[in-house]
């Protein structure tokens, strides 16, 4: 199944500057053949469902092995069966109606 999913990843224990940790999920979830969108306050992704959750967990072994001692995810996800969308899909959809 299909899932568009919108990731916070976040380390804790880890200081405040977080930038490194984003950037090693960020690779993450790109070497998982994901297209991830960075944005502000964390990525969008699209895939199937069993490789968007493997690419999560991989992050999360990723910053415990960079010294993060705990890591805190929130997930938004959506998935739809009666027809094919992706994120570029939702975004348009929004931008043709401003």
């Amino acid at each position: 199944m299909k899932v568009l999913a919108d990731i916070s990843i976040i380390p804790i224990g880890v200081g405040t500057s977080l930038s490194k940790y984003v950037a090693a999920c960020e690779r993450e979830l790109r070497s998982s053949g994901l297209e991830p969108q960075l944005h502000a306050f964390g990525t969008n992704v699209e895939g199937e469902w069993e490789a968007v959750f493997a690419a999560v967990k991989r992050c999360h072994e990723a910053l415990h092995a960079m010294g993060a001692p705990r890591v805190s995810t929130s997930m938004r996800l959506g998935t739809r069966i009666d027809k094919d969308q992706a994120l570029a899909d939702k975004v348009r959809s929004v931008e043709e109606k401003l």
